[in-house]
């Protein structure tokens, strides 16, 4: 029998109107602003009276590092959420929106898989209630009237040439790096270099993600430094009187997305930035509404542990005052022997040898999540060629570091497929004591020191360069008073080194970073570290090549 598709199952899927699943967490029809039968708003009435309810526990599912052999995060996020369902708890999963960029990349879609998927899968991985589309014209707004006030007169005195805010489109469009715009003569404006970066790498991402309201976003916005004066004094987006304006075009954005798992129950699908080039958790808003009213919440950070859930600890929980109670990290036997060095086309043939060998990336996030003062347990996401052994061997190296390893079936099938993780994530959860938890650094580390404390204590490096530019940089900011800020590294999320090709858990490597920049108002410092692009280039066969309607005008092709 053939297998089908992620797509053909989502398709089959019998959905119920969104206001029943809506009910199943006590959220009044009227307070659902529906986009169709099956997808919704929550009302910020709503969510305003929620204020005095207490929160449920957080669940935080990261993964080892990826490989093409392919983890499932995501896929293992919501067959958990529906396992915690099925034993009798009041669960929901919270999720990040996908990036049209990868969908017609290489990436594919980001709506789970097999038997566990959020639906209308379609739908949300193609425009959606159309976040993305709000938060890319509010980022170009900005651009657009920076350019406009140099244009009439540039009363803030603005030095065209440090300009820090560039450009967005939410597509992977690698000739849009650097350009030059506003050629063509005096009514074009001042000719000057630019660049695109894809939105879920923008400011405004980020603030979305981490606004707790629509009064935190638009001070938000307006702290945003869209570059500096001759004499290096910051303009921010409030001088240019933006703000206000880019806070209406986000209005109905922020409020957070409900959908439904493949088993009807309810799921939060809200932000999406990237992990390896931004800070890769889904928003605070929809996490926050979710503690509200469930007991136990599962939400997703992006890549690795190394990334998403470092980002998750240092950035998120830190900004929102949350304490995680358990993380679940993912691996499946077919990374791990990637990670042990095995060629992609010989993951079918059992090497236990392998698996043991590329444990020691599992082992290395394991001893990482633990650095936070959070308890992590195991979740082996099964393929149907995992060995008897081959399974052993992954949860002898969990044991041996004090977590737990279980097989799960969720992919196959759903739900009942994660019974067992889920009885032992309550097991976790319920005995949590989340007073534990802390970040990897105060807040009051200066800023170059933050960045060498993840790149050691993270991913063992035993150097961090940058040269005197971004030393300078950093002191600068610290002497205009953001030297509280936390860090967003930006990575190759394929390896703990900035080389996408050292598997396995390398030490002892060198981290150059290149280059710096502040995000006022999302409240960080990236740091971009090697080679990573904050515009991805599409591959040599893009996805969108056998993406197409059929004769029925059903898309396909797309997962």
């Amino acid at each position: 029998m053939a297998v089908k598709s992620d797509i053909e199952i989502a398709r089959e899927a019998s959905m119920n109107p969104i206001t029943e699943v809506g009910a199943k967490l006590d959220i009044p029809a009227d307070q659902l602003l529906q986009y169709g039968p099956h997808k919704a708003k929550i009302s910020y009435d709503f969510i305003n009276s929620l204020a005095d309810r207490p929160d449920g526990k957080l669940i935080l599912v990261t993964a080892i590092s990826p490989t093409p052999a392919g983890e499932g995060k995501t896929t293992t996020t919501v067959g958990l959420g529906d396992g915690l369902n099925r034993i009798g708890k009041r669960a929901t999963v919270c999720l990040r929106e996908p990036s049209l960029g990868p969908c017609f990349g290489m990436k594919g879609g980001a709506a789970g898989g097999g038997y566990a998927q959020v639906v209308p899968m379609e739908d949300i991985n193609l425009h959606f209630t159309g976040d993305f589309h709000a938060i890319g014209i509010a980022h170009n707004l900005l651009s657009a009237m920076i350019d406009n006030h140099v244009y009439w007169g540039n009363a803030n005195a603005l030095d065209t040439r440090r300009i820090a805010f560039r450009r967005v489109v939410d597509m992977n469009d690698r000739s849009l790096r650097q350009i030059t715009s506003s050629l063509g003569g005096v009514s074009n404006g001042f000719a000057r270099e630019d660049g695109f970066d894809i939105t879920v790498a923008s400011e405004i991402m980020a603030i979305f993600c981490l606004a707790k309201d629509l009064d935190d976003l638009t001070d938000r916005i307006g702290k945003i430094v869209v570059g500096y004066t001759r004499e290096r004094k910051a303009v921010c987006a409030r001088d240019i009187k933006a703000h206000s304006a880019m806070a209406v075009l986000l209005k109905d954005a922020l409020m957070p997305n409900l959908v439904q798992t493949l088993e009807n129950n309810p799921a939060f699908i809200h932000g999406g930035p990237f992990a390896n080039i931004a800070h890769g958790c889904n928003s605070v808003s929809a996490t926050k509404t979710a503690l509200k009213l469930a007991d136990y919440v599962v939400t997703e950070a992006g890549f690795g542990a190394d990334l998403g859930a470092e980002k998750f600890f240092d950035i998120k929980c830190r900004k929102a005052g949350l304490a995680p109670s358990a993380v679940v990290l993912v691996a499946t036997v077919r990374a791990l022997k990637m990670h042990g060095g095995v060629a992609k086309g010989d993951l079918g043939d059992e090497n236990v040898a392998a698996v043991e060998a590329g444990c020691s990336n599992l082992a290395r996030h394991l001893e990482n999540v633990k650095k936070f003062g959070v308890t992590p347990i195991v979740a082996i996401n099964q393929f149907i060629n995992d060995t008897d052994a081959e399974l052993a061997a992954v949860s002898k190296v969990a044991e041996s570091l004090g977590a737990k390893a279980i097989v799960a079936s969720h992919w196959a099938n759903g739900g009942a497929g994660t019974e067992e993780l889920a009885r032992h994530v309550v097991e976790v959860v319920d005995a949590a004591d989340t007073s534990s938890f802390s970040p990897i650094y105060p807040d009051d580390m200066p800023l170059f020191d933050k960045i060498k404390t993840v790149c050691t204590e993270i991913y063992r490096a035993e150097d961090v360069t940058a040269d005197a530019k971004v030393h300078k940089q950093l002191a600068d900011w610290e002497a205009d008073g953001y030297g509280d800020l936390p860090v967003c590294m930006a990575k190759t999320q394929y390896s703990f080194s900035t080389n996408p090709d050292l598997k396995g858990a390398p030490e002892g490597h060198s981290v150059n970073i290149r280059e710096v920049r502040l995000s006022a108002g999302a409240g960080f410092i990236v740091a971009i570290a090697g080679d990573i692009m904050t515009m991805p280039g599409l591959p040599r066969v893009p996805a969108a090549e056998a993406i197409h309607l059929d004769a029925d005008g059903q898309v396909q092709g797309l997962f």
